[in-house]
């Protein structure tokens, strides 16, 4: 049974970016989330927040695994983070969705992922100029600010709401009407037709 989603926490990670994603994740009740590091030890995120994960990368289980979340940080433009991308290689080989935002898609094309599959980033050239083995560019969709194909989630830093969307829609949340209603209330701050007949009806 696929019930834990893992989302990777390390030193100035981007603590914002899947906020929106994890909070939908965990509405319904069916799915764990736990923070794994590349070790026990505390983190702090790019917003001062300290977190302490719950497990380390070496402990993942592949057989409950239903995602992987990378949030983007300095250490993927540094270049560090091998254990991530291993880990990352690891659980996609055994049938487990990954996503990644920002420079979190440093680790997915590190890991091979995205040769392969449409994706996107923050802007063109930006995975070329960080990952020199990078053979996706023929795949990558600059017109999206987050798109999923073939089991890897992508998107810019700039595309919160539509990584949420894609994580959503992968984790196959919702129906598909109240997963547009959701991205147009969050996005473009429309909210679903029977909210504004409420709010005529209590005027």
């Amino acid at each position: 049974m696929r019930d834990l989603v893992y989302f990777l926490v390390f030193d100035g990670f981007a603590d914002w970016q899947a906020a929106l994603a994890l909070c939908e994740i965990r509405r319904p009740g069916d799915w764990q989330v736990q923070a794994v590091g590349f070790s026990m030890a505390p983190v702090v995120s790019m917003g001062g927040l300290t977190v302490q994960p719950e497990l380390a990368l070496d402990q993942l289980d592949l057989k409950r695994a239903a995602l992987l979340i990378v949030p983007g940080g300095h250490l993927w433009q540094r270049g560090e983070g091998a254990a991530a991308v291993a880990a990352i290689r690891r659980l996609y080989t055994a049938g487990a969705p990954v996503a990644a935002i920002d420079s979190g898609v440093l680790a997915l094309a590190r890991g091979g992922l995205l040769d392969h599959c449409r994706h996107t980033g923050n802007w063109a050239g930006h995975i070329d100029g960080h990952v020199p083995a990078y053979a996706g560019a023929e795949q990558y969709d600059a017109g999206v600010l987050a798109v999923s194909d073939g089991g890897v989630i992508s998107a810019s830093h700039l595309g919160s709401v539509e990584f949420a969307r894609e994580v959503i829609r992968t984790l196959d949340l919702y129906s598909p009407s109240d997963r547009e209603h959701w991205y147009r209330l969050f996005k473009h701050a429309q909210p679903p037709p029977w909210c504004v007949g409420e709010a005529v009806a209590m005027a």
